[in-house]
């Protein structure tokens, strides 16, 4: 059975990132649905996968990273706009029977991910 999983790397102060609230929305074609909430751990891991079982199947998905009220409650001083505030990141799963995990690495300036294991 395929699963999803994530964990979110704060790249500015080389620490995983704690407390950052996230969001998976399921894609359709004229709408998001959201499926799923978690907050990250010490770690800066989700306690389980976020999706999995019969809930996990083909298609686009959406996660949303809560960036900026994680850096805001760091004390980080970021303007009344921070250039990154919610982070989305839209990937598509064509293999509902492996796992897929997306990691997020961030800076309050910046981010990047990619397919991880």
């Amino acid at each position: 059975m395929g699963r999803l999983t994530t964990h979110v790397l704060d790249t500015a102060n080389g620490c995983p990132g704690e407390a950052i609230h996230i969001k998976l929305f399921r894609i359709y074609a004229d709408a998001a649905e959201l499926i799923a909430e978690a907050t990250t751990n010490a770690d800066g891991r989700v306690d389980g996968p976020l999706l999995e079982g019969d809930d996990f199947s083909v298609g686009y998905y959406m996660l949303e990273f809560a960036a900026g009220d994680y850096y805001r409650a760091q004390g980080a001083t970021l303007p009344d706009l921070a250039f990154l505030d919610i982070v989305p990141i839209r990937f598509g799963i064509a293999d509902a029977g492996t796992h897929y995990h997306v990691p997020l690495l961030i800076s309050p300036f910046g981010y990047s991910t990619y397919r991880g294991s």
